[in-house]
């Protein structure tokens, strides 16, 4: 895509590089499974069957699973801001890099495309603030960040969904553009499968500053549904995929399921024309008519966000 590609969205294939990060992310998220299967054993005894058998999802069927998206689908807002503002408040870098976070993250939701140039920016900001920390002390602080930043921000209805696949005895997967680590500390807490999420590269347990591949983001996520498909023997027309983004029209498209969850206006038009299902748990006449994720108003990006738009005015 050009330097202007933002100006004139379009869909992008998947690359090698994409290839890689979704093999990448089906690696990682295969193995956290398997460890937090064997925390289950330990914890759970005596598990019962559900009470009816519904209609969707059907239970029993092992060769379905389900895929949700993190962002504005599972949780309000972005889950790596919501990281952010917890290395920020210890003191992992300034207030300066802070409110320039915040504002890549805004521009990204409000405008809805991808520039390639701000989305490197991106990735490297986030990147530069983790090379040389052990992967250990990042996961340790990530479960303290989640209960201070994300529990409650956790959708309820879309909680909902995902258990009811866990009640027919599915898998459920979160797949995100969101470190694999930080997306691992969410599913475990929520209950869920695993996490598909973007791998950063590590060398004896200290990252380099590096990604495996590119950001699981759009085609990327299809890649790392279809090589978690393959791996786990699942029948994708019999699994369901979740999310609030055109972005990831790719990955809905895989599924024989796929659901618009407090969709985008790019996406809340394509699934209608598909007759793919809807479920809007925004709250507030705006969400519902501009059908964005509205950041704002359900205080995913706090302060930050009002800030980073009411600049954005200013400048235009």
């Amino acid at each position: 895509m050009a330097a202007l590609g933002w100006l004139t969205p379009r869909r992008r294939s998947a690359t090698a590089r994409s290839v890689l990060a979704g093999e990448a992310a089906a690696e990682a998220a295969r193995k956290s499974s398997q460890q937090l299967e064997a925390l289950d054993a330990l914890e759970a005894r005596d598990g019962t069957a559900p009470a009816r058998e519904p209609e969707f999802p059907v239970t029993g069927d092992d060769r379905a699973a389900a895929f949700f998206d993190l962002d504005n689908t599972v949780m309000q807002g972005a889950a790596i801001f919501h990281f952010g503002r917890g290395l920020y408040k210890r003191k992992f870098f300034q207030r300066r890099e802070l409110a320039r976070f915040a504002w890549q993250q805004t521009w990204f939701r409000l405008a809805g495309v991808e520039d390639p140039e701000h989305m490197q920016d991106v990735r490297e900001s986030a990147l530069s603030i983790v090379k040389g920390h052990r992967v250990s002390e990042l996961m340790s602080i990530g479960e303290e960040i989640y209960d201070e930043y994300m529990a409650d921000r956790i959708w309820p209805g879309t909680r909902a969904l995902a258990q009811a696949h866990l009640d027919a005895g599915q898998k459920v997967w979160l797949v995100t553009a969101a470190p694999v680590e930080t997306a691992t500390i969410i599913a475990r807490r929520l209950g869920l499968t695993g996490a598909l999420g973007t791998v950063a590269e590590s060398v004896d347990g200290v990252y380099t500053g590096k990604l495996v591949g590119e950001p699981l983001h759009g085609p990327a996520k299809a890649e790392a549904v279809r090589a978690l498909a393959a791996a786990e023997g699942l029948d994708l027309t019999r699994c369901a995929a979740y999310s609030d983004s055109h972005n990831d029209i790719p990955m809905l498209s895989l599924v024989g399921h796929p659901y618009a969850i407090n969709p985008d206006t790019k996406l809340r038009k394509h699934a209608r024309a598909l007759e793919w299902r809807l479920r809007d748990y925004r709250t507030g006449r705006k969400a519902a008519k501009v059908g964005i994720p509205a950041a704002a108003g359900v205080g995913a990006i706090a302060g930050g966000t009002a800030a980073a738009v009411a600049l954005h005015r200013r400048r235009r």
